[in-house]
């Protein structure tokens, strides 16, 4: 059984950035989406499960011999859980389970490094989820004894609402970098985030 394994979501809409789909816009040379995967196949050295939905063929074309599996989402509009279910359901088997956002790029290897460390540190049977300053962020790691419970309910399936039904069964983690609590939802944050990489590049 693989060590780890991410699911990578990046089947939503896109509405509040307008025209665009943020998942397609540059970060550091390349589309979004294919920056986060390389992001996260950088943390865990294994290819990453993309779940994909609008305009699943332009994504699908952003990662091209990128270390990503293609999973498309018929079921996209219906909201995230069932993204989450979608990828859970296709998931390669794995000891524990990174389950990200495509719009998160001011995340590096390490922080979900760090993550990780703190996930085998603390109980490895728990979901762990970034925490600072009272705000939950993502990714959030879940281990494979809990995989099967995220599905239970149909109405309902993935993370958001079991991790509120059965507090017993997560576990916070105090990592103050604020690319666990950043994602790129509107034209203004991109051009910031946009500013922040052409800068470190400088």
């Amino acid at each position: 059984m693989n060590e780890i394994g991410t699911i990578l979501l990046a089947a939503g809409l896109s509405a509040r950035m307008g025209a665009r789909n943020k998942l397609l816009l540059p970060i550091a040379g390349v589309p979004m989406i294919r920056h986060m995967v390389e992001i996260y196949s950088g943390a865990t050295g294994r290819p990453v499960l993309v779940v994909t939905g609008h305009e699943a063929d332009q994504i699908e074309d952003a990662l091209r011999d990128s270390p990503a599996i293609i999973c498309f989402n018929p079921d996209f509009e219906q909201g995230q859980a069932r993204s989450v279910a979608c990828g859970l359901q296709h998931a390669p088997a794995a000891r524990r389970l990174l389950i990200g956002l495509g719009d998160q790029p001011r995340l590096q290897p390490k922080d979900l490094g760090e993550l990780i460390d703190a996930h085998d540190t603390a109980s490895g049977d728990k979901i762990s989820i970034p925490q600072w300053q009272g705000q939950r962020g993502n990714p959030i790691l879940i281990p494979t004894s809990l995989r099967a419970r995220l599905l239970e309910d149909p109405r309902a399936p993935g993370c958001k609402k079991f991790t509120r039904a059965y507090p017993e069964q997560v576990q916070f983690h105090a990592l103050p970098n604020p690319g666990f609590y950043a994602d790129v939802d509107t034209s203004a944050a991109y051009a910031a985030l946009h500013r922040t990489f052409k800068e470190a590049t400088v």
